[in-house]
This record gives structure tokens, sequence and C-alpha cells, in this order.
């Protein structure tokens, strides 16, 4: 069964978000490490948006008042503390406390918000790949979220289709415009045709144009 069809229709968006994150944090460059904390963050905070937002059917039957989930969902640390109180009332262990969490939340800020262009330590990374798979497979019953993962990404791999060098690389003045190295070529180009930009948002445009001026 692959994991589209594996996966409830309610959590395929975080799980989206979590499979892209782990994808940046496998190749591991600056700037995938980048992308990785932003994307392993959003997807702690859409698995427990999500989750609240679900009728109780779509989630075990478990019932919450209607002024606990609008407190809950205002922001990130409100979102933390439903997570803190769901994993008590059901017996769970917890694995990372509210305070490192925050500071991974606090370290993405920074690259994001903050127009920060260092690079996420490995630690961190680490840590808020484990906090973003934990809550996901908590909240969304998910036993092995690691199989899952490799799962997806040995089924991406067979559906990705191989793009022709003549159709990925820059012509004449094209080429030399973007980069003299043909592997640098390529990678911009790729990226620019199946990237996920949004062109209205000062953030993507910031990351694109520090992209651009490393060529």
């Amino acid at each position: 069964m692959s994991m589209k069809n594996k996966l409830k229709p309610w959590a395929a968006r975080p799980f989206e978000l979590i499979f892209h994150a782990e994808i940046h944090y496998r190749k591991g460059s600056d700037y995938d490490r980048r992308l990785a904390l932003i994307s392993f963050d959003n997807a702690i905070e859409v698995s427990i948006a999500t989750y609240l937002s679900l009728n109780p059917l779509q989630r075990g039957n478990r019932q919450y008042p209607k002024k606990d989930i609008e407190k809950w969902m205002n922001n990130y640390h409100s979102k933390l503390d439903f997570f803190a109180l769901e994993i008590q009332t059901r017996g769970l262990p917890e694995y990372k406390e509210k305070a490192e969490i925050v500071w991974y939340h606090d370290q993405r800020n920074e690259h994001y918000h903050g127009g920060g262009f260092g690079v996420p330590q490995q630690d961190t990374l680490d840590g808020i790949r484990q906090v973003a798979l934990w809550v996901f497979s908590v909240l969304f019953e998910a036993a092995d979220i690691e199989t899952d993962l490799e799962a997806a990404i040995s089924e991406s791999d067979k559906e990705m289709p191989s793009i022709p060098d003549s159709f990925i690389v820059p012509r004449g003045a094209e080429l030399n415009k973007f980069a003299s190295d043909t592997a640098q070529a390529k990678a911009l180009t790729a990226a620019t045709m199946i990237g996920k930009w949004y062109e209205s948002n000062e953030n993507d445009l910031k990351i694109i144009r520090k992209i651009v001026d490393g060529f």
C-alpha cells in the first residue's frame, strides 16, 4: 500500500511538510538545512492545528471544549500547551520539554522572520526533527513514522521522472548569466522548475535572492 493510500486524508498535509523537511534534512547543504529547520517547525504547528480542527470522530472520539480549542489555537506556545496536556492525559512519555521545543522554534524564527542566513546546527535539526515526528505520530497514531518516511521517499524516487540534460541546462547567454559551472546551472534551473516559491512572500524572495547571489 502506498503512503498516499495509507494516510488518512486529514493527515496528508502535516505528513507532506515532514516529508519535504526530511528531504532537505538528508541533502544537508547549508540551504537545505535552513529549509529543513523551517519545515520541521511548520510541521509541528500544522500537526497540532489540524488535529484540533478535526471532527471528534476523526480523532478517536476525543472531545474538547470549544473555548479550550480557541485558546489552544491562538499561537505556537498555546498549541504546545495543548500537546503537553494531551500526552499527559493519555499517559504518554514526554520526550521533549516545552522549553526545548520553544528554543528550536526561536531558531526557526531567527532564520525566517529575522532574515538571518546562518546555518542551523546539526543537533538543532536532529532535535526539531524528533519533535516533529513525535507530535505527528501521537496525534495521527502513526506507529512507525520513520518507516513511513522511508516508504514515501522510496515512492517519490520511483515516481520522479528524469529530465534530459538538454532540457535542464540553459544554453549560450543564459548559461553564462547564471553560472559558469554546468552543475550549478542544472541545479538552479531544476529548482526553478519544481520549486514552490511564493513571490508575494518577502521572506521567500530574500531566500531566492540569497541563492541567486551565491551563483
